[in-house]
Parts: structure tokens; sequence; C-alpha cells
């Protein structure tokens, strides 16, 4: 008997692409989906631990989706959307242009990379540490207090990192 035949070079990339980018990093469209799910679940105070529990996963799983390095399935996205109370479509939201044209569908024959897309200051851990701390402040005149001096403390028109 022969060797098996070899399956075309062109298939087998196709397939095992998985919609990544060429030099096999996550599709930045994953990325911006994981970053949702961190955002929201950071927001409401829950563990990676607690979100991997209320999804019988394990917390591993849980940082591979938030980083964007596992895909995260339809019906996975689904108990996602339940377990931390927002629609499907929370979780595609904010996505700019350059990520929106990432996708697997553009990414089939494509030979670059896609630009690196920088991380918004509004999905830095710090930032969500932040605003969950200030709105755990009860009295609301210390709460304008904080907000006071945060605004005076920071340069007027300076851009944002």
């Amino acid at each position: 008997m022969g060797r098996p035949l070899k399956k075309s070079a062109v298939a087998v990339s196709r397939r095992a692409s998985r919609g990544r980018t060429p030099s096999g990093r996550p599709n930045p469209i994953d990325v911006h989906v994981g970053g949702r799910v961190r955002l929201r679940r950071t927001l409401l105070g829950m563990s990676q631990e607690k979100l991997a529990e209320a999804l019988g996963l394990t917390f591993q799983q849980v940082q591979k989706y938030e980083r964007g390095a596992n895909r995260i399935g339809a019906s996975r996205l689904f108990d996602l959307s339940r377990v931390l109370d927002v629609s499907i479509t929370y979780f595609f939201e904010d996505m700019d242009e350059d990520t929106v044209a990432a996708s697997p569908r553009h990414m089939v024959r494509a030979t670059q990379d896609p630009p690196e897309v920088v991380e918004s200051v509004m999905v830095r851990r710090e930032t969500l540490e932040l605003v969950r701390a200030y709105y755990r402040i009860s009295d609301p005149e210390v709460r304008r207090r904080v907000y006071q001096l945060a605004t005076a403390l920071g340069p007027v028109g300076e851009k944002e990192d």
C-alpha cells in the first residue's frame, strides 16, 4: 500500500487557522470579545473562579477566553451573557474599524497581521477597580468631592494613554 494522500497546504492552513492572524496570534475580534468579558466580570466584582464555576469551566479556561487565546462559541457566549447579565451584543460594542476588518472571513487570504489594537484605558484593571471603589462611596457629597479632586489633579486637555 502507498502512503496516504496529503491535503493541500491551502486547505490545511485555512482549517488550522481558526480565524487567527497569519502569525498565529489570536484574532483581534476574539481579543475584543474577551476584553468585554473581563470588563463586565470586573465591574460586577466577580472573580475568574466564580465566573468559571457559574459556567462549569476552570478559571484557566476563563483566562484564555479573556485573553482571546480561546475563541468563544455561540452557546458559551449565550451562557456568558446570562451569567454576566448583558445582551450578546454587549460583547461586540465599542469595536473599532481595524478590529471589525479582522473578521475571520477577511483573514482567510491575509498575508499580514492586522494593525495592533491598543488596549483602551477603560478596560484596564486599575480603571475598573477605581470605578468600583468610587461607586462604593455611599455618601454622595464625599463622592462628589473625590470626583472634583480627581479632575483637579489631571491636567486639562491632556490625552489619555
